[in-house]
Parts: structure tokens; sequence; C-alpha cells
């Protein structure tokens, strides 16, 4: 049975589409995925993630471990500090890419793809070295992701300003906003500033209306799973089971730069080392010809199949049709026009640099 977050009676109350994913109750959107999208882009938008998983590895091998089991390197990492990485298996392929925050040595926390769970605690626990514990605390928080360029604005509205981290990819644990127990994060999923707030299931519902009637002013709007997906997939965010999977190595999807290969051995290094140079490569690509080209469709330039779509849809800022794919590097130093198959049609797309939306600094 479908698992419903602490705030599946607001979602409803508000007019939310409830759809299933990954286990849980949660609304696909409210208004419309095209008016959410342009809010998050221009305004605000406010998501609840609570179906996210949350682990805490504490112990005095913390970093240890955590190299061992991730690509990215954790060595020197600073208190509030967050990391992006993915989490290999030992033919080379991604279990899951997942956010590491480090609290102090001892004490990191650590958040997972909702579908991917119970699966990654399962692979981390089982290959933990000594000096370090991990723990699955995903039924003592809540996640909701206040996004938008006036996230920060909102946000000060109602929290201690010391109280707010400045830097991307960086949290403040341990903080009270009118009095709710929190941690807020300078992260997100959407290609836009904004923040993530970690708190109890029993604080959510305050925290949820809490944010919407202080950011009603600045155009805030409650958010479904498909502005969220739009806004990644705009932003050219890679997504667990699309862009990578456990055949997919992080090197082949654009992600070698979250996998240090000169520190020692983590799992999954030798293999990597064993595929050399990838022959393929994620790409962008702008829909040119009539139609949508969505994920799971083959790539060919002329008759010869080149790869596949991993993602894509009508890109609402944009205005345009976009996908992202893996191709044979081969097939983008020939320079020959590229189509991607759609119900047994060809529609032509050219490559087009990533990310296909970026904020302005």
């Amino acid at each position: 049975m479908d698992q419903k977050t602490p705030l599946y009676d607001e979602h409803v109350a508000l007019g939310g589409r409830i759809v299933s994913f990954a286990g849980w109750l949660l609304p696909v959107q409210y208004e419309g995925v095209i008016s959410e999208h342009m809010a998050v882009r221009e305004k605000c938008g406010l998501f609840d993630v609570s179906h996210m998983g949350e682990f805490i590895l504490s112990g005095e091998k913390c970093t240890e471990n955590l190299n061992h089991l991730l690509t990215n390197d954790y060595t020197v990492m600073a208190d509030g500090q967050a990391r992006y990485s993915p989490m290999c298996n030992e033919r080379g392929g991604v279990v899951d890419d997942l956010i590491v925050y480090k609290k102090d040595d001892s004490h990191f926390f650590i958040v997972v793809n909702a579908a991917n769970k119970d699966k990654d605690l399962a692979w981390m626990q089982e290959h933990l070295l000594d000096g370090a514990v991990l723990e699955d605390v995903s039924d003592s928080y809540a996640q909701l992701a206040l996004q938008g360029p006036f996230a920060e604005e909102i946000l000060r509205k109602i929290a201690d300003p010391a109280d707010i981290p400045e830097k991307y990819y960086s949290a403040c644990f341990d903080r009270n906003v009118k009095g709710m127990q929190c941690i807020i994060s300078r992260t997100g999923y959407t290609g836009e500033d904004g923040f993530e707030i970690y708190l109890s299931h029993e604080d959510a519902v305050n925290m949820w209306r809490l944010l919407l009637e202080t950011g009603s002013g600045y155009g805030l709007v409650p958010c479904g799973l498909g502005a969220r997906d739009t806004l990644r997939l705009e932003a050219a965010m890679p997504l667990y089971g699309h862009e990578m999977d456990d055949d997919v190595s992080p090197r082949e999807t654009g992600l070698g730069i979250f996998v240090k290969m000169k520190k020692p051995g983590f799992i999954g290094k030798e293999a990597l080392e064993e595929k050399g140079v990838p022959t393929v490569k994620r790409v962008g690509l702008k829909v040119t010809g009539r139609g949508i080209v969505r994920e799971h469709c083959d790539v060919y330039q002329g008759d010869r199949k080149v790869g596949h779509t991993t993602s894509g849809t009508f890109l609402p800022y944009l205005k345009a049709a976009y996908a992202m794919a893996i191709v044979d590097k081969e097939c983008l130093e020939n320079g020959g026009q590229l189509a991607a198959e759609v119900r047994g049609k060809k529609v032509e797309v050219e490559v087009t640099p990533l990310p296909f939306y970026k904020r302005a600094q």
C-alpha cells in the first residue's frame, strides 16, 4: 500500500491531483505543470519531498566509509558543507546518486532517492567498514523544498539570517524557525536558487502553511511532481533510472567530475579503470522536427542506431521540446543529422549544449 507524507491532507485540500510515485501518494500538479514550472523560474514554488530517504552515518571513521562507498572524495570537507556523489556497484554501474551533508567529523546526514531507499540502505550496510554506524532515519524527517528567485527573501521573513546558509551546497544544522527544529540546506533540484528544509513529521504541516502564507505576496505556489521533473530536465539534472542505473557508469552519463579516480580504492573503481575512456556521452537534444521526444526513444544517424534518449518533454520556460540522450561519441564526430524514433516515425533533433537552462547568477 502506498504511503502518505505528513502533508497528504494539505495537498488534497489545495486541490492537488494525487498519483502513486515510488510507493508514495504525492501531488503531480495543482493548477498545472506549466504554471508551477514558470512560478519557480520567475517567482517561487514549494514542494513536498518528504518521500526522500534520510540516513545518518556516525562514528570515528565516517570519512573512510564515505570514500569507500562513494565515488566523490570526502577527505576534505568543512562542517556544514554538502557534497553530491554517485554510488557505484562492483561493475561500475550506479546503485544511486545522493547528497552527503557534514555536521561534524563523526556525524553525516545522507539523502537518497525515495525509490532506492531500501536498496541503498542494504547496499551501504553490507559494504560498511568498521568504525561507523549507518541508521535509517527517514521516518523521522519530512522535507520541504522552497525554490525560486524569491526563496531567500521569503525564508528571511521567518528565519534568523544567521540560520540561512549563504553558499550553494551548504547547510545549517539544529536551527529553529518559529519554534520548529530543522536543518536548512541551500540545495535543490530545479536549477534555481533555493532551500531544502528537513524537520520532524509533527512540524511539517505548520512549516508548509507558514511558508505558503509568508510567500503569498511573492507569488509562491505549491508545486507537484510534474513541475519538479520539467524543471530538473530543463536544468539538465540527471535522474536515477533515466540518465543512470545499475548498468550505466557515472562517467558514461557525464558525471565524471564526481568520480575521483586518484583517491584510494572505492567500490567500482577497478571496473571503471578497466572500462577506460567512455565511448558514449550524455548529450542535449533540441527537437527541430515535429513532435515531442520522451525517454526510451532510439536515436539514429541515418539508418544507424547511435543511442537512446533518457529523458525528454516540452520545456515551459524555453518553450520548446528537448531531450537528453546517451549516444556513441563517434556519431558526434561525424557531424551528421540525428533523429529520434517516436512511435515508428523519425523526428529530427540537433545536439545542443547542456544545461538547456542556467539561471543568471
